[in-house]
Parts: C-alpha cells; structure tokens; sequence
C-alpha cells in the first residue's frame, strides 16, 4: 500500500463516510456500553456472520432474499442477550423522530436497526439491575447523541470489551480511493484470540498501520506467529471464558447493490482474521455489517469494470478493518 495514493480520510473515522454519525453511551458502573451508527436516511446493508457464537437482531431482513435490505441505524452493544434491547432504545427514539417504514396511514414508523452484541458480563461491573438492565436507555441516549466526531477506546460498546486477555474496545478508520470513493469501518473489539503478536506490544495488524494510528509499533526481531493461540488469547494454555466477539460495520459512499454489499461484508472478515489470532472460532460471535450510501455511482457496464471497483472496496473493507482492531486496543490502553 502506497500512502501517499490510499490513504485516511481527514477523520479516520467511518463518518468520512458521507450521510453516517456515531453515537456513544456509556455506563461506568456496569462497566458496558452501546455504540449506534445512524443513516442520514434508509441505505442499503448486508451482514455477514463466521463467529460460532453470535447474538443478533434483524440480520435477516438484509439478506437478498428477504424483503427490506436497508436500515436506518445499526447498533453494536455490550452486555450479551442483554444488550439486545439498545437495539428496541435506538428503534424507539428513530420512530419517534419519523424515521422508518410506513406501511399504511396509521400507527408509527418502523425503523429497521440490526443489532450485534459482545459478551462484556464478566468484569467488576455492577450486573445488579434485577429486570432493568440498562441497555434500553442506553441505546436511545446513544442514538440521540450522534455526530461526525466521536471518542474510541473504552466507549460505548467497547467499554467491557477484552481483546484476548488485555483490555478490547471500539475503533475506527477510512480509507479514501479513486474517483472519490470512501470505505470506513467500526468496530468493537472483544475476541479470544489476541491482537498482540507474542511479544505482548507489537499489533498483529502492523503491516497496515497508517499514520502511526495505533503507536507505530514493529517487530523488534522477524515476527514469531508459529503458534496458533499466542499467550495473550484466551485460548493458550486453559481456556478462559469471558471475551468473545468482534462485532464491526463497514461503510462506503458507493452505490452497491445488497448483494454486493454482502460481498464486501464478506470479503472485510479478512480483517479480522489478520488482525486477530485465532479469529472466527466456535466462542466468538464475529459478524460484519455492510452500509452503502449510494452517493458514488458506480459503472453499471462493462460489467467487470464495476466488479473490479466492488472488490477494491471489498478489499480496502478488510484493510480497515484491520486497522481499525488495532486502533481500537491501543486507545483503550494507552
């Protein structure tokens, strides 16, 4: 990669993505959180699950078979089954504002929001909340306060979040290509396997660091990966409940079709897979959600030149996906 032709949009954040804000909400005594992207208006979404564990809502409604594949707001969320409700918070204060489908004269808007949660139940977080868990009212505080600009690390859904055995949290990047078209990438970060290569500082993800973005950290020596579950996953050693998941969302300004957002959907799980080892096992839930704003028209013929472009997206899909788990541990913990 050439920084000086692919290189971050002026946030690295996925709201380079034009027509997407983020919101953040957070809760420090449960030691939780929810994170909501919100469309400028109804974009097309595909999703793609290769975790053995997931906790989801509304991803069928993206599938190309299935009516809709649209949403108007995609949450990622902390606390397992529990956290499934930020989702009912986020589609409730949509509703409220007049977002959603409406099927007839009467009764209120109906917004689609998908959903994927992380398992974050196991810190010194007080989990006391008897039938109130508080991810509802998180979810409509965090769909209320979104904005171009928003903080990473220890925020939001990734709050709770373990990356292995070290600290997880939420990260983002862009990356801008030719003929004005932009892909980001959100993620919260909580899987078993690690993120550090084994000597504990140096970010598998390194080759595709851009800018410095998470500590310009490389190999001190030639990189030793011959061991499939490094010291800091969960899986060396005894295995260790309590982190599993890595739960993300890309976006791109182009106008794909559901099935090619589904393919870039697919093609980003790369990332995760260079970023963290092992990655996509029978304890993680790992799931990426695909946005396409349709403000970049794609060519339509001949048609291999617009399948070049969505592979390239695809492509820089997983680049900042990588990125953005790194990006994601290091302003968690530094």
């Amino acid at each position: 990669m050439v920084e000086g032709v692919l290189r971050p949009g002026p946030l690295n954040l996925i709201t380079d993505v034009s027509g997407i804000t983020v919101g953040n909400a957070t809760d420090e005594t449960v030691q939780t959180g929810v994170t909501v992207l919100r469309c400028a208006k109804s974009f097309v979404s595909a999703a793609d699950v290769r975790g053995g564990a997931p906790g989801t809502r509304e991803t069928d409604v993206l599938a190309s078979e299935n009516l809709v594949g649209r949403t108007d707001a995609v949450v990622l969320t902390g606390g397992s089954v529990f956290g499934l409700a930020a989702a009912d918070g986020a589609a409730s204060a949509l509703s409220v504002d007049g977002i959603g489908l409406r099927l007839g004269d009467k009764g209120p808007a109906i917004p689609i929001v998908p959903a994927a949660v992380l398992h974050d139940l196991n810190n010194d977080g007080d989990k006391n909340w008897g039938e109130t868990p508080p991810y509802r009212a998180l979810g409509i505080k965090a769909s209320r306060g979104t904005s171009k600009e928003f903080l990473l690390g220890s925020v939001g859904a990734g709050r709770g979040a373990m990356a292995g055995t070290r600290k997880g949290g939420l990260g983002s990047t862009s990356m801008m290509l030719e003929n004005g078209i932009s892909v980001g990438v959100l993620v919260a970060v909580n899987p078993v396997g690690s993120v550090f290569m084994p000597d504990g500082e140096t970010f598998y993800a390194w080759p595709w660091e851009l800018n410095n973005e998470f500590g310009g950290r490389k190999p001190p020596t030639a990189p030793d990966v011959a061991d499939p579950f490094p010291p800091h996953s969960r899986l060396s050693g005894k295995p260790q409940a309590g982190a599993n998941t890595t739960i993300a969302i890309v976006a791109t300004n182009a106008d794909l079709t559901n099935v090619e957002a589904k393919r870039v959907a697919m093609m980003a799980h790369d990332g995760i897979a260079r970023a963290v080892r092992p990655a996509h096992t029978a304890f993680d839930g790992d799931i990426v959600f695909a946005v396409a704003t349709a403000e970049q028209n794609l060519p339509h013929e001949p048609e291999v030149m617009r399948h070049g472009i969505v592979v390239r997206i695809g492509a820089a899909a997983a680049d900042c996906l990588t990125r953005a788990i790194a990006r994601a541990v290091y302003e968690a913990t530094r």
